[in-house]
């Protein structure tokens, strides 16, 4: 079965959010459920612009600054913090988080583009949060993790009610970026730095959880794209398997998709078998990144062969074939804004390839 569908993981390094939405109307006229604002702005390096603001937080003492894991020398460095002295995490005062009042706006010029038929009537706007975990993790020191952690959750959560409150639920969805817990799991940050999906999974339902039934609610299982490079790369699919499948076990509400990663290089038999231990129903959205970054280094004939292996794999699974889409890796914050519009052709023209 051919991919059937098109999903943005969020970021796009465009100007503002008109211009991705115009963007991608223009150049992805089909297959499109959900519509991003790009990130653009202060959010363009994903969680960056939190932790930057940790810095005039009084209660947290910034103590170092460094990478969050080797990659290009563009990557902008982390902060590190510890609670003051004297200080309680529950005091803290995170104030206006930047997410809600972002949306909001952005909301605004979706609708506009909606009601002058740039995007469809059925496409929903898609918000992009970050777990609550994903500024805290590699930023705040060991032994303030848990407190910190639990105390900006309650910020987070509280800025998604906000949005939640204030857009209309039948035409918006809700994605949380899974980025920095596969940093934990494998390692990716340091050994010292290893948690375990039992560790990691009740966070990641709260998350879920915190999305009211009426409102889509996905997850973009991400391997990093700090300094436009992942963390490690993925043996195989089998720890996005294994995860996904946890989540909607434990879950309260359905999960309305998930997109997992899939490097540029990997056609292999070996990558895409996991895909047959996957417990998702058909009601969940499935996306691959099929959608390479640099096309022009990939051999010809690799989304095919992508293509044949997740098909068949999906077809052992115990829901048999089903439909699915394709995305990119993460987002496209750090693609060059020239290659932008590139890349963005290539979602329609493998959609068109395979469409026959």
């Amino acid at each position: 079965m051919p991919a059937t569908g098109v999903h943005f993981n969020g970021s796009v390094n465009l100007p503002d959010g008109e211009t991705v939405m115009r963007e991608i109307s223009a150049r992805v006229p089909r297959g499109v459920r959900r519509m991003t604002d790009g990130e653009t702005g202060e959010r363009n390096y994903w969680i960056q612009f939190q932790v930057q603001r940790f810095a005039s937080i009084p209660e947290l003492e910034q103590i170092a600054a460094h990478k969050a894991y080797e990659t290009d020398d563009s990557a902008p460095e982390m902060l590190r913090f510890k609670l003051a002295d004297g200080a309680s995490a529950d005091a803290i005062q995170w104030g206006d988080l930047g997410y809600a009042s972002a949306y909001e706006q952005s909301f605004e010029q979706f609708v506009a583009l909606q009601q002058d038929g740039t995007i469809a009537a059925d496409v929903r706007f898609q918000m992009q949060y970050p777990t609550p975990l994903a500024p805290i993790a590699t930023t705040i020191t060991p032994e303030d993790l848990i407190a910190v952690t639990a105390s900006y959750e309650r910020a987070l959560f509280a800025d998604l009610d906000r949005a939640l409150s204030d857009l209309p639920h039948e035409r918006i969805a809700v994605q949380w970026d899974v980025a920095v817990e596969f940093g934990l799991l494998e390692g990716g940050f340091g050994e010292e730095a290893r948690a375990s999906i039992e560790d990691l999974l009740p966070g990641l339902v709260r998350c879920i959880d915190q999305v009211p039934a009426g409102v889509p609610t996905g997850m973009h299982l991400c391997y990093g794209d700090y300094g436009h490079q992942h963390f490690t790369q993925p043996e195989s699919l089998a720890l996005q398997v294994e995860l996904v499948n946890a989540i909607v076990a434990a879950a309260e509400r359905p999960v309305d998709w998930f997109s997992f990663t899939v490097p540029q290089a990997r056609a292999d038999d070996a990558y895409f078998a996991p895909l047959e231990d996957l417990r998702v129903g058909t009601e969940t959205e499935l996306y691959f990144a099929l959608v390479p970054y640099y096309p022009d280094d990939q051999p010809a004939g690799t989304a095919d062969e992508q293509t044949e292996r997740i098909d068949a794999h999906l077809a052992a699974s115990p829901t048999g074939v089903r439909a699915w889409g394709i995305c990119t890796e993460c987002g496209m914050g750090r693609v060059a804004q020239a290659d932008v519009p590139k890349l963005l052709d290539l979602h329609r023209e493998l959609l068109a390839a395979q469409a026959g």
